[in-house]
């Protein structure tokens, strides 16, 4: 986890000198690191070879990524961690070379965009957690996927209440308000969250149901993984839903969550990989990869993971940038997913990797849509 305060920094644009590394490490010890990674993304921009923008989902990883990239290659990436549904509408608009989701398109957003097919490409599994600020409570809560949609949609409103007591016998639980903490822009991180709770609650599938953006009827909303984290540490009482990195790097709890085999599981890497277990043999004939693995079966499964997508266009019509962006996802796919699990990600199961090979040499670079 030593390498997580870097990831998670602001300096996002890939630079190789280690005074821009130091002062990353100093944005993120000291809690800047949005304002700090916008700075950094404007500022880098205009010598970067590719350009992103979405998920803060897998921001760590891609973001030590892209500096390891730089040092091998000298290929600069900027990547600016807006959420999954800015990184959809810059690519769509072809803003930037290429988007980043945790959200998979839908059929309608794939036809608007301005550059034809999109191909999704899988690059790692993570976690979402359920992440709280309760001083007196020690050990890592029990919590069910019925009973954390109550707390979210307002129908729990106290730590206390005696369907949180029923799952934690023998904890003492705080006579304080539920504060929950969402998210405030569209986020792939609220799809992997959303679609999960509508799995598992009926009321919330009803309302606000799944999305990349929902209607939530309380709570304080909160800009990217890093902002709804902040607002849980600094705010007694305060329940909110985090990728594992963000709630491990500042040493928030996270609560166990029973999965559909009845088991209460804490989110790890082990139990993300569980989650994917056998998702390689059920990959359609076709390219599509868009995946769920929410609420997956399995004894051992975490049931709020989800694959995190890189987002192309399928004809790259710039030659020059399209056989950059191919070489680095092939990279990716090697050398990239060897860092996953200290990052606190899982890799892609082997064979997904095969197939993902096979799929970016359908890619046509420098060809006319």
């Amino acid at each position: 986890m030593k390498q997580i305060s870097f990831i998670l920094a602001a300096a996002i644009v890939v630079a190789g000198c280690s005074s821009n590394s130091e002062n990353a490490k100093k944005d993120s010890a000291s809690g800047t690191a949005q304002s700090g990674a916008a700075a950094a993304t404007t500022a880098g921009a205009s010598d970067a070879q590719l350009t992103g923008a979405g998920a803060t989902f897998p921001y760590p990883i891609y973001s030590k990524w892209f500096s390891d990239y730089a040092a091998k290659t000298g290929v600069k990436i900027n990547y600016q961690p807006i959420g999954s549904g800015g990184g959809i509408r810059q690519l769509s608009e072809q803003t930037v070379d290429f988007g980043a989701s945790d959200a998979p398109m839908t059929d309608d957003e794939i036809s608007k965009a301005k550059g034809g097919p999109i191909q999704h490409i899988p690059t790692v599994l993570g976690a979402v957690c359920v992440t709280y600020n309760l001083a007196e409570v020690t050990k890592p809560l029990n919590l069910t996927g019925d009973v954390v949609a109550d707390m979210f949609l307002g129908r729990i409103t106290k730590w206390n209440d005696p369907r949180i007591a029923a799952l934690n016998k023998g904890v003492t639980l705080p006579d304080r308000d539920i504060v929950v903490v969402h998210r405030a822009e569209a986020s792939g991180t609220n799809y992997i969250f959303t679609e999960y709770l509508t799995k598992v609650s009926t009321a919330f599938a009803s309302s606000p149901g799944k999305g990349k953006e929902v209607q939530w009827p309380v709570g304080l909303g909160a800009k990217g993984n890093d902002g709804v984290t902040g607002q849980v540490k600094q705010t007694p009482g305060a329940l909110g839903y985090v990728e594992l990195a963000y709630a491990r790097q500042n040493k928030l709890p996270t609560a166990s969550i029973r999965n559909a085999a009845g088991q209460f599981i804490q989110p790890s890497i082990e139990a993300v990989t569980a989650a994917a277990a056998g998702v390689a043999q059920k990959l359609p004939a076709n390219t599509d990869y868009r995946l769920s693995i929410t609420n997956a079966p399995g004894a051992q499964a975490y049931p709020i993971s989800s694959f995190t997508w890189i987002l192309v266009y399928k004809t790259q019509t710039n030659a020059d940038k399209g056989k950059k962006l191919m070489d680095f996802l092939k990279w990716a796919l090697h050398d990239g997913e060897q860092e996953a699990a200290s990052l606190d990600y899982a890799p892609l199961p082997a064979q997904l990797v095969t197939r993902l090979e096979s799929t970016l040499t359908t890619i046509k670079v420098g060809a006319t849509p």
